[in-house]
């Protein structure tokens, strides 16, 4: 397991150099679930870093970006839950966070801030297990939509590598799931996006931890955000289907 070290410098999500299998920063400050995890993990071929508190995981986030964060939620230094929202202004790691009391409010606080799925303990390792897999492909598939060259539509003109949206001359700030989602929606403009295809380029997985609603409320955010006005692209629902993003006079 790879020691934390190193100075942070904060940043957004940067390109990181990747080793062979992905890799895993497990943030826990008991030893013994330490090791636990670190011997599963590496048994499954992932490449395995530890930090026993908050700032040895943002300083080793600021070196080199993770796939998945484990993240335990009772840290001695950082709330777990502030944790999480550290880590996702830096990357577009999947966090998975466990903890120990089951308190349902915690858990959606969690995902509130930028959390992926969340297990409570005790747990089995291959749920665990199960859970990281499920994080790796996630992780993943974020990384190849955010790949994209820039794509021009209507008025707006999108830049994934730049984490960029203008919208009629004007520069809008989207929330990351918003932003995946809109890259998602436009590489395919004018043709239907099956539920399915989206859920698995923004979770990795057919169902939310959030719940199912989840991608509904996310168009429901991304439409508002766009507005709406000449050029301006419309998201039309195709009822039980998914979603086609089209130019206002195509939707007419």
């Amino acid at each position: 397991m790879t020691k934390p070290s190193g100075q942070p410098s904060p940043s957004r999500s940067r390109p990181s150099t990747k080793r062979e299998g992905a890799t895993i920063l497990v943030v826990e400050d008991e030893p013994a679930p330490l090791e636990m995890l670190d011997a599963s993990l590496t048994a499954r071929h992932y490449q395995v870093r530890g930090a026993s508190t908050g700032r040895q995981a943002l300083d080793l986030i600021d070196e080199d970006e993770p796939d998945v964060v484990i993240v335990d939620l009772g840290l001695p230094d950082i709330d777990g839950i502030d944790l999480c929202r550290h880590i996702r202004a830096r990357v577009d790691s999947s966090i998975i966070v466990v903890t120990a009391d089951g308190a349902e409010e915690r858990m959606v606080q969690a995902l509130d801030e930028g959390a992926d799925d969340y297990i409570t303990k005790p747990f089995s390792m291959p749920e665990l297990l199960a859970r990281v897999g499920v994080a790796v492909r996630r992780h993943a598939a974020i990384g190849s939509v955010l790949r994209d060259e820039p794509i021009e539509i209507g008025s707006i003109t999108i830049d994934p590598q730049g984490f960029l949206v203008v919208v009629s001359g004007r520069q809008l700030a989207l929330p990351r799931r918003q932003f995946v989602l809109l890259v998602a929606l436009a590489r395919n403009a004018g043709r239907i996006v099956t539920y399915r295809t989206l859920v698995a380029q923004l979770w990795g997985h057919d169902q939310p931890a959030s719940g199912s609603n989840a991608l509904r409320v996310l168009v429901s955010g991304l439409r508002h955000n766009l507005g709406s006005g000449p050029g301006i692209p419309c998201i039309v629902s195709e009822t039980h289907i998914g979603y086609r993003l089209v130019e206002p006079t195509d939707s007419e």
